[in-house]
């Protein structure tokens, strides 16, 4: 199998090409990915003299470099992670939200749609759903309308409109995925576990919401690439799959895990006032994927997370050198 991932020099990305070179070693994997703050090529650095691995700076926008690749390269399969993620800075900068997140994915699409490949598969989130009340007994299922609360998320939904537009209108084999929260290896230090596990490590204060019981869905990136990977042989054409563990974690309990396993003081924990459109919690209902595909989250939360831990303090000069990028400090202390 031949395949594009875009945005694969950043963290989900970069670890499902990881995960796919080593289960599948005769594949063609082509990334392209545009190096913005959040690409790093010391992600893949073990794979780039790989002879199936093959990076391309570029982006997704740019509709007639992207049609020549799939069609120079003999592309089967397109997966898109390619996207701006984080909700503070898309307080600050929506317009470069809505330029990749969905005028890139329609032209990444056209692209697509050109070169007649066999499956275009693509990563959303949870969030595009809204969010839920911390009491509420459901959970998303995929088929929920969407009621997306910040610029990020309506950016990602908006994105999924265009994949199933082109499935619809131009028959293009196309699938959705919707992941709750991830962690994992090579995660940048903006977001909140590495954030945390790098303060801690520095004795630096965690910053906390003030609402810091809100919940998120956590999920380690290695089930959500093993899903992904069932999603593309196995899923169907036209569908979207949730993928999500069923366990739930506040940011305070987020905090306190970081804090017993690094042995560090309660008194890092620092209350912040809370971000514009911050939402309650996400569940995702995964049913769905548990009935078609027989996937199933293998990793739990205490594993998982002591795996996280230990990566970062075993590679502490992979996240000092990103130290100070892209970060988006945007609240007052309580």
């Amino acid at each position: 199998m031949r395949l594009l991932i875009t945005g694969g020099c950043g963290f989900i990305g970069s670890n499902f090409i990881h995960y796919w070179l080593k289960k599948y070693p005769n594949d063609q994997i082509v990334n392209l990915d545009l190096l913005t703050y959040a690409g790093n090529l010391e992600n893949l650095r073990d794979v780039e003299n790989n002879p199936n691995y093959k990076f391309v700076q570029g982006d997704i926008s740019d509709l007639e470099k992207n049609k020549n690749l799939l069609r120079d390269e003999k592309i089967e399969v397109v997966v898109n992670f390619a996207a701006e993620s984080h909700n503070g800075r898309a307080m600050i900068e929506p317009d470069i939200f809505v330029k990749t997140n969905v005028l890139g994915t329609q032209m990444l699409l056209e692209a697509a749609k050109d070169a007649s490949i066999q499956r275009f598969h693509h990563i959303s989130t949870c969030e595009v759903f809204g969010d839920l009340a911390l009491d509420e007994e459901r959970a998303f299922k995929e088929d929920d309308p969407y009621r997306p609360k910040t610029p990020y998320n309506s950016t990602k939904a908006g994105a999924n409109h265009e994949v199933m537009a082109y499935y619809h209108t131009f028959k293009l084999p196309v699938t959705i995925s919707h992941c709750s929260n991830n962690y994992g290896p090579y995660q940048f230090p903006e977001k909140v576990i590495p954030r945390f596990i790098t303060n801690a490590l520095q004795n630096q204060e965690l910053p906390l919401f003030k609402s810091s019981l809100n919940k998120r869905e956590w999920l380690h990136t290695e089930d959500h690439c093993r899903a992904i990977d069932m999603i593309i042989k196995k899923g169907r054409v036209g569908e979207a799959y949730n993928i999500g563990s069923n366990i739930e974690k506040s940011v305070e309990e987020i905090a306190e895990a970081v804090i017993s396993r690094l042995n560090k003081p309660a008194s890092l924990k620092t209350y912040v006032e809370d971000r514009p459109g911050h939402d309650r919690r996400y569940l995702l209902d995964i049913a769905k994927i548990k009935n078609e595909l027989d996937w199933h989250p293998e990793i739990d939360f205490e594993k998982g997370m002591d795996k996280t831990v230990k990566w970062y303090i075993k590679n502490e000069k992979w996240w000092r050198s990103l130290l100070g990028k892209g970060f988006v400090e945007n609240y007052k202390k309580l």
